[in-house]
């Protein structure tokens, strides 16, 4: 079972729609006990880097979601999920992200044919080999909305990346978290292969 957290962000009836339609049981909740004994997190979310950390404290959410990643619970961030994971964001100054890895997230900058936010499909890299690739070209295009990327400290964690005006870290994965900036349940047959993979990782 797939407990995908509700912190009162958008997006997330389309990850479980995607879920479902791979025949993946899912529960959309905040529940503490339900999140812990989850076979599987999902952190997903569409909005600002601020309100959601807000939100994420107010729930309660940020201590059972640094429990779940210690109990080795796989986790897997998605868009404004990536983006939380990480210890600030130029959106939000002074706002503590989860800070489950390092790195920070930055605006992309603007330049000729470079639109903000960034809206649209683009391909992937593959720097180093990860789990949610399986089965999957590289090349592959996946489905992006965005105004801030990710510049992963670890550059060795970095499973996917793209160009839009800047390297963007477009996936990252370390140990039993997963993330990516895109939105694999928007990125059609691969997006599904992406899901896929992330429900058959092993505890």
């Amino acid at each position: 079972m797939t407990a995908i957290i509700d912190y009162d962000a958008g997006n997330i009836k389309s990850v479980e729609k995607a879920l479902l339609k791979l025949g993946e049981e899912v529960i959309i909740t905040r529940d503490r006990e339900v999140i812990l004994g989850a076979d599987r997190v999902i952190l997903p979310g569409v909005g600002a880097f601020g309100d959601a950390m807000h939100k994420l404290r107010a729930y309660g959410l940020e201590e059972v979601i640094c429990e779940a990643v210690r109990r080795g619970i796989p986790f897997l961030g998605i868009c404004l999920g990536l983006q939380l994971m990480f210890e600030r964001s130029d959106e939000s100054d002074g706002v503590k992200g989860l800070g489950l890895l390092k790195g920070e997230i930055l605006r992309i900058p603007d330049g000729d044919g470079i639109k903000v936010p960034h809206i649209g499909w683009n391909s992937l890299k593959f720097p180093n080999g990860g789990r949610l690739f399986q089965g999957i070209s590289e090349d592959s295009y996946v489905y992006f909305v965005h105004s801030y990327y990710l510049k992963a400290e670890d550059e060795g964690i970095v499973t996917a990346s793209t160009e839009y005006g800047v390297l963007i870290h477009a996936s990252v994965e370390k140990d039993n978290i997963f993330a990516c900036q895109f939105h694999p349940e928007k990125s059609s047959q691969v997006g599904l292969t992406i899901l896929k993979n992330f429900i058959g990782v092993e505890r």
